[in-house]
């Protein structure tokens, strides 16, 4: 069971090698397979959900590709590359992405530098300034971060990277302003075994620590912010404290709880967790119950069951439900499975509710995925 993998691969079983078969959509979908170190592309036709593989796919990426982020220029797409059966990589890839969706790798890679090694998570901020790198090996696991140069896309490490964070990383996230970066981690507060948040002020890149803040339940591996950049949700992964935490975010980036929080999320181990591109709704993949709960935001932040399609407020997935991302037009939300038949999950979404579409199997299991709309 990979937990630790925190963002959606889409990968599409039986679909025809060509580019433009029947769909003039620019839209694009890129997922990476560690096992294979490669990375399939796709067309996406928006109105169906249709994938095409494009002609020349899949390409060779560094070993053991576990995440991926794009530019938001659509210009550019990093990777990063932790390495695989227990060779090191530590480095990130940088490729160009052409009008027709095709991916060309510019070389040399960009190692990670001193003190860093195994990238799992790739962030970057809205502006296209900086890309942050979570890194793991430590154990109490450190932050990368890197400048963009906008026109070739290049990597230079901000200095005093890679920043510290003291204890066991498990996600991250920015506030849609960039001023702020918030780390999920294992454990935290003194005397407690509840895991926390780190919370992060942002000034060119550079990170200071402004604080920890328990999330009253262990292993936050769930992290979202809505699109104001007012709240922070964390989904408490470990047992009986499955609950979802919801914090204020203060204007120095300090995270004060809301009243009521956490609540009971009702359904076991929650692994993943995204707005819907209009924000309205939140998602959560409840890998321990084999389904995706559906909430609307109430007044004061607070999810609240969304109960207009089911009466528990769930859609039924395959086994162990852990990734969750949304197509770029909010038409679709995808969630990817990591049983005993790892597969994928289309789901067309209407108001909040979701009716399943299709699946798909995976092959190799695959551990991120982007989707480019133009």
């Amino acid at each position: 069971m990979l937990q630790k993998a925190l963002v959606l691969v889409f990968v599409a079983a039986s679909v025809a090698g060509c580019i433009g078969c029947g769909s003039t959509s620019s839209h694009y979908v890129y997922a990476a397979i560690p096992a294979a170190s490669q990375i399939i592309a796709y067309r996406e036709d928006p109105n169906s959900g249709v994938l095409t593989q494009i002609s020349g796919s899949p390409y060779s990426v560094g070993e053991g590709a576990v995440s991926m982020v794009l530019h938001p220029s659509g210009k550019f797409l990093y990777v990063a590359n932790p390495g695989i059966g227990g060779t090191a990589e530590d480095d990130i890839s940088l490729f160009t992405i052409a009008s027709n969706g095709v991916l060309t790798e510019v070389t040399p890679r960009t190692p990670l530098g001193a003190s860093a090694s195994q990238p799992e998570l790739l962030v970057m901020d809205p502006a296209g300034a900086f890309l942050y790198v979570m890194n793991i090996s430590t154990g109490l696991g450190n932050i990368s971060v890197f400048s963009i140069d906008s026109g070739t896309g290049a990597l230079s490490q901000v200095l005093g990277s890679p920043f510290s964070i003291g204890l066991p990383p498990l996600n991250m996230r920015l506030t849609p302003s960039g001023n702020f970066l918030y780390v999920s981690v294992a454990g935290g507060v003194a005397g407690s075994n509840n895991g926390s948040v780190a919370a992060f002020s942002v000034n060119g890149g550079a990170l200071t620590l402004v604080g920890l803040t328990s999330t009253d339940g262990v292993n936050p591996y769930g992290l979202a912010i809505d699109a104001s950049g007012t709240h922070l949700y964390a989904g408490n992964n470990a047992g009986a404290s499955s609950s979802i935490a919801v914090f204020t975010i203060g204007s120095s980036g300090t995270l004060t709880p809301v009243q009521g929080s956490p609540i009971n999320n009702t359904f076991s181990n929650p692994l993943a967790m995204i707005f819907d591109p209009s924000g309205k709704y939140l998602y959560v993949a409840n890998q321990g119950s084999n389904n995706v709960a559906a909430y609307s935001i109430a007044s004061g932040g607070l999810p609240a069951a969304l109960t207009s399609s089911t009466t528990t407020n769930a859609f039924g997935t395959e086994s162990s439900p852990s990734f969750l991302v949304a197509d770029t037009t909010g038409k679709y939300l995808f969630v990817g499975n990591q049983g005993s038949s790892a597969g994928i999950q289309g789901f067309s979404v209407s108001n909040g509710s979701l009716t399943a579409l299709s699946t798909y199997g995976t092959g190799n299991t695959p551990n991120s995925i982007v989707v480019l709309g133009k």
